[in-house]
């Protein structure tokens, strides 16, 4: 405030994390570190700009704060700037989202053994992934009275089985609180898939149903979590722009993001300009109902925030597809002519729109 500068957002984190390697069937690295940075987002008369700092001396953050406000004098107004959210606000604990035993957790070793045994079992020759563990604390203080805190947990898998050259399956699982933990069911999925996989032979061509693995799918939402946000639409990056109200799926399709979620992976208590984080219905019974929106695509748009700010754009933090009336044994049974598909990861779009 001293250099002039209007809205300020400051971000502190500090996270711990630990890394554990396997291949072969056996742990092959294991690795933690300590990580702290600032990141800032900062206004100068409609002229916004955002850093991250890792030297977190005196002289260096203000050294950068110089240098930014030197850059950001001859930068173009963005004149649809309309500002942070005015805080403060009252946050509520979230349940699942912290838990002092990943924090303690001494010997996570045992998670992958048991991980790599059930993907044996279930007939893999080789397994192969990591595992990583976290403990984040995230401050928060923006100019338009916000003081917020947040500390969470997390403890992931990701396991590829392998029984051939080219016969392999992938399994997962992420949680925020260490009861919840299942490695067995990564290393019995990713066991199950490569032995599906085995003697593969070449398909004929056709029009076929498709039945979406959940991990499959999951990374399809993702991509479409980005497309929902506002900056993505204006970016040119969306299939939504111009749908808003618009059928854009199946009636039996609703999808919501849900910040608050518990042992959602993704849950914090705030957005990034402090607004208490929430569920938004996305599309609902197939038609679009709005995109992700901090304070300042909100007032522009002429309506209110989805409490999904990041310092540069509006982001999902846990998209959630509601559940259908079929289990999967129902869908398999139905489906007569079809594909299933396990894993989409890689994907790239010729076309965003």
């Amino acid at each position: 405030k001293e250099l002039g500068f209007g809205d300020v957002v400051v971000l502190g984190y500090e996270m711990d994390r630990r890394q554990v390697r396997f291949a072969n069937n056996e742990i092959t690295v294991a690795k933690n570190w300590h990580e702290r940075k600032v990141e800032l987002f900062i206004e100068l008369e409609k002229r916004v700009a955002g850093t991250s700092i890792t030297e977190l001396s005196e002289e260096n953050i203000e050294r950068v704060l110089k240098t930014l406000l030197s850059n950001m004098k001859g930068m173009a107004p963005k004149e649809d700037y309309y500002g942070i959210a005015e805080g403060p606000f009252q946050y509520k604990d979230i349940p699942e989202t912290f838990d002092k035993a990943i924090v303690e957790l001494d010997e996570p070793n045992e998670y992958v053994e048991r991980a790599i045994n059930a993907a044996l079992e279930e007939g893999a020759k080789r397994v192969a992934g990591v595992l990583y563990t976290d403990h984040n604390r995230l401050y928060l203080t923006t100019s338009n009275g916000v003081e917020a805190f947040d500390e969470g947990t997390g403890i992931e898998i990701s396991v590829r089985a392998f029984i051939g050259d080219l016969e392999s399956g992938h399994g997962t699982n992420s949680v925020r609180v260490l009861k919840k933990f299942d490695p067995e069911s990564a290393g019995r999925k990713a066991g199950e898939i490569a032995k599906m996989a085995q003697n593969p032979e070449q398909g004929p061509e056709g029009k076929f149903d498709v039945i979406f693995d959940p991990l499959a799918f999951a990374n399809l939402l993702s991509y479409m979590s980005f497309m929902t946000s506002a900056y993505a639409a204006e970016a040119g990056f969306s299939f939504l722009v111009n749908k808003l109200g618009q059928r854009v799926a199946n009636e039996i399709v609703t999808i919501k993001d849900v910040g608050n979620m518990p042992n959602g992976y993704g849950t914090r208590k705030f957005d990034d300009e402090g607004v208490p984080t929430r569920e938004t219905t996305i599309i609902e019974n197939g038609t679009f109902k709005t995109f992700l929106l901090n304070t300042s695509m909100a007032k522009k748009y002429g309506t209110e925030t989805t409490a999904n700010a990041g310092l540069t754009m509006p982001h999902a933090w846990n998209i959630v597809l509601e559940p259908g009336d079929y289990s999967k044994e129902e869908l398999f049974s139905e489906v007569k002519r079809g594909i299933y598909i396990t894993n989409v990861w890689y994907t790239r779009f010729q076309n965003y729109v």
